[in-house]
């Protein structure tokens, strides 16, 4: 039998669904006498219990879960015979007129949209790339030295130097009044490494432990405490402890330390040198991902179903509450969060996943096995033990979408470059790693 279907607007649809209401009490009655083998009742054994007596306990579940499942499977055949991708879950009402001995419901819903692709000849996109010098390799091996620094107490005669560890008490005051957060005793932080704002660093610098200070320092307009953004204060600073740092050479034992087979220097610099080309080639396939995904979007058009975007905008906001009860917030799973809030978000992901959807299909780029390998191959390498990583990703059928989601981004991005109109960037190491 035909199904009609009624265009409303746009992706929205319209169906009536018919049962018989014969059919349905039938499949109630059933229900209810299954139930009453083993439903309990105070004054009746098991299975005794008299029909009437489950009827008026369980008739209401049992007819919603009846018309639910009946529902359910006359709309996915109506949908079917249709040939119609419904996007998102159907409103089903019922009718007031139906006829005689049947039940009547319209299915407002929403399909799938049409998606154009354009011309992808016509998309612009920059595409980045970056080298591994001998200064990356230094500064990262500088890191390194860092890490397995120790201290020791600086001579009382001598004053704070960048690369010291201090320990102070503060007090700020704007306009001769305290404010929350100006004050500490025994804060402790490296001079010279950012860790302060500079005007706070330079004061502390050259002063010996036990003599105070008093300097003024202006906040940043874009002071991330907004409190006090913008706003001058004074600080009192007293030095308490300064201790100076005993970087290891970087020699034989340095890097026997840092577990290099061969121990050598030479080893320890090719070692870093692989981790950081590995790092690097990550970081500009995600750039040059995102500057595809952003092209590709634009020479498409489509329509918005409401219904995929609400429930983005819904598993944004469950993300959100996930994150706000794991730092310690009270009341995370009621705070109040508008959903205007991650509408632009949501719109822009759905639409994404629209357009990369179609061009997959379109162009067979779905990911294949030996892709998927190489892919859990090559991120195990920046593991201990890569064999057992790899089979860490083999073993769960969650982690393995995940890995062909981003396998499958990696062939449209690939898909794309080799057809748009590509302008090539070369980035200083240090402005791609800290993008």
């Amino acid at each position: 039998m035909a199904v009609n279907v009624e265009t409303l607007e746009k992706l929205e649809r319209r169906i009536t669904l018919t049962l018989a209401a014969t059919e349905i009490n039938s499949e109630i009655e059933s229900r209810l006498k299954k139930l009453a083998r083993t439903v309990k009742a105070d004054g009746f054994r098991p299975g005794k219990v008299p029909m009437s007596v489950v009827a008026q306990r369980h008739g209401y579940a049992v007819q919603y879960e009846v018309m639910n499942d009946k529902l359910g499977q006359a709309f996915a055949m109506a949908a079917n015979e249709a040939q119609l991708r419904v996007a998102g879950t159907p409103n089903i009402t019922q009718k007031d007129e139906a006829p005689e001995g049947l039940i009547a419901f319209d299915a407002t819903f929403e399909v799938y949209p049409e998606v154009k692709l354009g011309d992808l000849s016509t998309a612009e996109v920059e595409r980045v790339s970056a080298e591994v010098d001998d200064a990356a390799i230094d500064k990262t091996v500088e890191i390194l030295r860092k890490q397995r620094r120790t201290f020791a107490q600086r001579p009382a005669a001598e004053g704070a130097e960048a690369g010291d560890r201090v320990s102070i008490d503060f007090e700020g005051k704007i306009d001769g009044e305290p404010f929350a957060g100006g004050k500490a005793e025994a804060f402790q932080f490296m001079v010279g490494e950012g860790q302060m704002l500079e005007q706070f660093d330079a004061a502390v610098r050259g002063m010996k432990v036990g003599e105070s200070k008093t300097f003024p320092l202006q906040f940043p307009a874009d002071y991330h405490g907004a409190d006090v953004a913008g706003k001058e204060a004074d600080f009192l600073v007293t030095m308490k402890k300064i201790e100076c740092q005993n970087l290891p050479e970087v020699d034989a034992d340095f890097a026997k330390a840092l577990g290099i087979p061969d121990g050598t220097v030479e080893g320890l610099r090719a070692d870093v040198k692989k981790n950081l080309e590995r790092e690097v080639k990550f970081r500009v396939l995600a750039r040059n991902k995102a500057a595809v995904m952003d092209a590709l979007v634009k020479v498409a058009e489509l329509d918005l179903p409401k219904a995929l975007v609400a429930s983005e905008v819904e598993r944004l906001t469950q993300n959100a509450r996930a994150d706000l009860k794991q730092r310690g917030i009270k009341d995370a799973d009621t705070a109040p969060i508008p959903a205007e809030i991650f509408t632009p978000q949501a719109e822009k992901r759905v639409r994404l996943g629209l357009v990369v959807g179609e061009l997959v299909r379109s162009n067979n780029l779905q990911a294949q096995p030996a892709q998927l390998q190489a892919h859990i191959e090559e991120m195990s390498q920046s593991y201990e033990k890569p064999a057992e990583v790899v089979r860490w990703y083999l073993s769960d059928r969650q982690r393995m979408a995940e890995v062909e989601g981003v396998v499958i981004e990696n062939n449209v991005t690939a898909f794309v470059l080799a057809q748009a109109k590509v302008s090539d960037k070369a980035l200083p190491f240090d402005e791609l790693m800290t993008a």
